[in-house]
């Protein structure tokens, strides 16, 4: 038992935990907005976006393609929210906090034939000049 309080209580599983939680709350989130701001604005610009109605018979068998359409639309409308409204300004966060000074220059000109050679050459590899310290 001493084994298992000490597997549940370090933080790796803590933390796995509280993730799962928020994850779960974000998704109720997400899905609210897009049952009830997203999915009514679409019904707004073309009609009623419920397809659960839809369905085809073969030997007295009912195939209910309305409701595949339907999931198959919350998940992409689902999928584009989190897209635009989570993982964009997220990475746009994290490129503006991640500025780096750029890297040393490896390379530098020659002075007289201006071909890339290394920083440290005392000759030209191409032109054979003598270039300064």
């Amino acid at each position: 038992m001493k084994g298992f309080k000490a597997f549940l209580l370090r933080g790796n599983v803590v933390d796995l935990a509280i993730a799962v939680v928020i994850g779960v709350a974000f998704g109720v989130v997400i899905t609210a907005f897009v049952k009830d701001l997203i999915t009514p604005l679409i019904a707004a610009l073309g009609g009623q976006p419920d397809f659960a109605s839809l369905y085809f018979t073969i030997n007295k068998s009912k195939f209910l393609y309305g409701d595949f359409i339907d999931a198959l639309l919350a998940f992409l409308i689902i999928a584009a929210v989190i897209y635009f409204f989570v993982v964009v300004p997220y990475t746009a966060m994290l490129a503006r906090s991640r500025k780096e000074p750029p890297a040393d220059p490896t390379t530098k000109k020659c002075t007289e034939c201006l071909s890339e050679i290394p920083k440290d050459a005392r000759r030209c590899a191409f032109c054979t000049s003598p270039q300064p310290v």
